[in-house]
């Protein structure tokens, strides 16, 4: 018998229940999907959504069912090789419909069978079958570079700010304001008009830069750090890199161009001086100005050091262009400057003003004609700070600092020797000398060397000033520069725009080397290392280096320093402790350059000998090379 089997949970109805008919409609909503979905809306907060999705998917199933008779179903059948088998079939059912002999249609089998087996012969290339073929390399070994630096200093720092000290701090900044108005207004009585407008804008630039003096510092650290990142190659060149090609030079050697030292405002303005800072080696003084008395107008004193090359360190500007300029020994932050008006100046780096802190006048009896050099001297008997300075107008004058104003006395009046004219009334006219340049002694104080205008060099004394020791006659167009050599205490070096440099005794009259230069040399320098090495440079834009131990006859380095042929080099100057040279040139760009070992070669080691060094050697070295010279001359004296 069968038995109804109920689910548990089935009702149980009675059989009016069950007849009873409950209308159902059906409709496509899916009863599972939610009714009431918000989403957040920009124009109103949250925005009911009114269509939701309804289609509910039961089961699916990607199929890869194709039709036969399709272009993709005949191609995978032919691949496969099902096609023959298909033909054979349909030829066996139409010979059974047309009643055809069986023989026949055997043979018609017969006839198209070997197709297919021909097909099944072919063997298609497994695309996927492929061979594995490696060779193993040697895996470069792992190298780890680490350095081990202190860890910056770190200090911890709280405070809190009330209503009360903010108000504070608002009545302080008050007060300076008002002070600093008050200093404005007492200035103003004092000083004319000028002055006025000067010390308004000082004094507003004093009380913004309050706030940006304690940021300066930093600021300008970071600027350094950005600068050496940004010249590293450079810097990695300045430091370390040797050229290796000296070695295979026969005695000749190299300049490596590293930093090139420019500023916008003093783009069109000639180098008119250089000059290295004697305490803080990488700082170096510029002096822009013009060589071109048709072309004069405003110049520039600039500042420069070694770690931040893009820009001055101190910036000065002056009416007048500057013609040369000189750092003091003992004091590294005054500066004495030479004007092409005939002034000259001092300037203090400790106050930064824009203005010189002392100035020659009118009435101070400054120079009539351009500056051409200044040189500080020792302090005198009371102390007080004294510098020379030569001029075109034929005077060297000694300028004293006392009591906060230059004290002037002429040294000498540079004249022509045998040029007295008779003028009007019987009156003796004597055509004043020109000097040029001018070097002081190294040891014996009051000896200094003058070169002028004419070509001729005069050796004078600080002690007697109608006479001169001793007259060369040096060059026949003017001396641009002259320079004691710093070792030997009777050699010094003199240049002219006459193309030559020759080196001098000052004990003998005529010249112990010549060199022709094929252009006009705009200053020599001697090398701070070596007695025997000096530099050089042509208004054709080249360096020339010359060791007279190496070679005797011509220099060991020539090389063009400036790209642009109108370019001319107006300065050169040695490091005093680094093997580097800084050359100045007429568009007011300052190149540093490094010498290759072959420029500063020192002494070679012997075994068993220590090699000798100082002042001492460097002197004997230099006399060798002035016997070889002198010799020839003194034989027919004996």
């Amino acid at each position: 018998s069968k038995t109804l089997l109920k689910p548990p949970d089935q009702l149980e109805l009675t059989e009016a229940e069950l007849k009873e008919e409950v209308t159902r409609i059906l409709t496509a909503n899916n009863p599972h999907a939610p009714q009431n979905i918000v989403r957040y809306s920009f124009k109103v907060t949250y925005k009911p959504i009114s269509y939701v999705d309804q289609l509910a998917i039961h089961f699916s199933l990607d199929g890869n069912l194709l039709l036969r008779d399709s272009d993709e179903g005949r191609r995978q059948s032919a691949k496969i090789g099902l096609e023959p088998e298909v033909e054979e079939a349909e030829v066996k059912e139409e010979g059974s419909k047309e009643d055809i002999p069986a023989a026949s249609a055997e043979e018609a089998g017969e006839g198209e069978e070997p197709p297919p087996h021909s097909m099944k012969e072919q063997k298609l290339t497994n695309q996927f079958n492929f061979c594995e073929r490696a060779s193993q390399t040697f895996n470069d070994p792992v190298r780890e570079r680490a350095c081990q630096m202190e860890p910056p200093p770190r200090a911890t720092f709280s405070a809190t700010a009330n209503q009360w000290e903010i108000y504070d701090a608002y009545v302080e900044e008050l007060q300076k304001l008002e002070k600093s108005k008050e200093k404005e207004k007492q200035k103003t009585l004092v000083a004319k008009k000028e002055d006025k407008l000067r010390g308004r804008k000082l004094t507003s630039l004093e009380s913004q830069s309050d706030d940006v003096t304690k940021v300066t510092k930093a600021a300008k650290i970071v600027e350094r750090m950005v600068n050496q990142n940004t010249f590293d190659d450079l810097a990695q060149d300045f430091k370390y890199f040797e050229d290796p090609a000296d070695e295979y030079r026969d005695q000749e050697g190299t300049l490596l161009p590293l930093w090139k030292f420019q500023y916008d405002k003093a783009k069109r303005l000639a180098v008119t001086a250089i000059c290295w800072n004697p305490k803080y080696k990488d700082l170096f003084a510029v002096g822009h100005g013009s060589y071109d008395f048709m072309k004069q107008s405003r110049g520039m004193l600039l500042l420069y050091t070694m770690k931040n090359p893009s820009f001055p360190e101190y910036i000065f500007s002056s009416e007048s262009g500057i013609m040369c300029l000189d750092i003091h020994n003992d004091h590294p932050y005054l500066l004495a400057v030479g004007f092409y008006d005939g002034n000259v100046a001092i300037y203090n780096l400790k106050k930064l003003h824009s203005q010189p802190g002392y100035k020659s006048s009118a009435k101070s009896g400054k120079h009539t004609d351009p500056v051409w050099q200044v040189k500080w001297q020792k302090d005198d008997l009371d102390n007080n700070l004294n510098f020379f300075s030569i001029s075109s107008d034929g005077r060297i004058v000694s300028w004293t600092l006392v009591k906060n104003e230059l004290v002037h006395s002429d040294v000498i009046k540079l004249s022509v020797e045998g040029t007295t004219m008779e003028g009007p009334e019987g009156l003796q006219l004597q055509t004043i000398g020109c000097g040029t340049s001018f070097d002081f002694h190294k040891k014996i104080d009051y000896l200094f060397l003058v070169g002028t205008e004419e070509g001729k060099i005069y050796k004078c004394s600080k002690s007697y000033s109608s006479q001169f020791l001793d007259t060369f006659d040096a060059h026949h167009m003017a001396v641009d520069a002259v320079s004691w050599n710093p070792y030997h205490m009777k050699v010094f070096i003199s240049c002219s725009s006459d193309w030559t440099v020759k080196i001098w005794d000052h004990t003998i009259k005529t010249p112990m080397f010549i060199y022709d230069l094929n252009s006009a040399v705009g200053d020599v320098a001697w090398a701070p290392y070596s007695s025997t090495i000096f530099a050089a440079v042509t208004t054709d834009g080249k360096a020339h280096v010359f060791d007279l131990s190496i070679n005797k006859y011509e220099a060991i380095c020539s090389q063009p320093v400036v790209a642009k042929k109108k370019n001319k080099i107006t300065h050169v100057q040695f490091n005093p402790i680094y093997p580097i040279i800084i050359i100045g040139d007429d568009r007011g760009h300052v190149t540093c350059l490094k010498l290759s070992p072959n420029l500063r070669k020192m002494p070679k080691e012997k075994k068993g000998q220590e090699i000798q060094k100082g002042p001492e050697v460097e002197i004997t070295k230099l006399d060798k090379l002035l016997n070889l010279v002198r010799e020839p001359a003194n034989k027919p004296e004996k």
